[in-house]
């Protein structure tokens, strides 16, 4: 048998997220075992992203388009329990021709409880096609990476 090691998980820290936010963890997010029930990871991932693209001056949402959610993968790590806040971090990992990935994270005191890929796709708004990403957005985007 030729096993091979397995890679090491390289867990983000929240410092390394040039975007930021936070969400509240309610009573009604919890599942009959006691702890957040995963669906509702993926709202705060949603929270997080929408936060980011509309924030004022991040130059994410150009006029006449919107960018609309083709993947998300969610990497669980740690159960969350009601009540308390998670702090949901969010950089980009790739850039595409119309499309770029956001990497995400969610965090409870201090600790990483989740990480996310979203894949979004920038639409014209009124086609409801995808268009090339512009200049000024890739730029911005750029300065998103995920710091090291």
């Amino acid at each position: 048998m030729n096993a091979q090691p397995k890679a090491a998980r390289v867990v983000p820290r929240l410092e390394q997220f040039p975007g930021r936010a936070s969400d509240l963890i309610r009573f009604g997010d919890l599942d009959p075992q006691g702890h957040v029930n995963n669906t509702v990871f993926s709202t705060y991932f949603e929270t997080g992203r929408v936060l980011f693209l509309r924030e004022p001056g991040n130059m994410l949402s150009p006029p006449g388009t919107t960018s609309v959610l083709a993947r998300l993968d969610i990497n669980f790590l740690k159960e969350l329990h009601w009540p308390g806040t998670v702090e949901i971090g969010i950089a980009t990992a790739e850039i595409g021709r119309s499309s770029y990935t956001f990497a995400q994270a969610l965090f409870r005191d201090s600790a990483c409880v989740a990480t996310a890929r979203a894949t979004m796709v920038l639409i014209d708004a009124e086609t409801r096609r995808s268009r090339p990403l512009p200049q000024e957005m890739i730029a911005r985007l750029e300065k998103l990476k995920l710091r090291e």
